[in-house]
């Protein structure tokens, strides 16, 4: 073989190999933090050039405080997990969004190989009922033995499955 077939294999060659490198080096970072991070972003500097809601405020305090009351009444006040890695962690409710899944930033972070990077949200509604929601993951949010495809009311005492780890609300 002539000398300069062999200089354009060698250079073809290192290309093809910084390619793999490249790559999974992408493959590895969007495991690692995700692929919303945009969208994310997007939605905040949507709701910061939103005046804010003043609804709250024009509502007489009694009325504030009878909803504040109907929502503490019979309602889970803390999230448990029953199985997994992380069994016996304890999570107070307290009118936050709860985050769970792989991602650094979530508020229960699983260790779990079935779970996604940002794999599902426990969230209250207006009525005081926590919902919980599957956010696209591959191996699904399972209640009770049923996987969820819609964000659903989540009852005192219901198992919820996310890989290998079990959630439950109580009281």
């Amino acid at each position: 073989m002539s000398e300069l077939t062999l200089t354009v294999m060698r250079l073809g060659f290192l290309a093809v190999l910084w390619l793999f490198v490249i790559v999974a080096v992408q493959v590895i970072r969007s495991d690692l933090f995700g692929t919303r991070v945009t969208q994310r972003s997007t939605r905040r500097a949507a709701t910061q050039d939103r005046p804010p809601a003043r609804q709250p405020a024009q509502q007489p305090p009694r009325q504030q405080n009878r909803s504040a009351g109907r929502q503490r009444r019979g309602a889970p006040t803390k999230l448990v997990v029953t199985e997994g890695s992380l069994t016996g962690t304890v999570v107070t409710l307290q009118g936050q969004t709860i985050t769970l899944g792989r991602a650094h930033d979530s508020t229960i972070v699983l260790d779990d190989d079935y779970a996604s990077s940002r794999h599902a949200r426990i969230y209250p509604d207006r009525d005081g009922r926590w919902i919980v929601e599957d956010l696209g993951s591959t191996n699904g949010t399972f209640m009770d033995r049923s996987r969820l495809t819609t964000p659903t009311p989540i009852p005192l005492g219901v198992p919820i499955r996310i890989g290998k780890t079990v959630i439950e609300l109580r009281k």
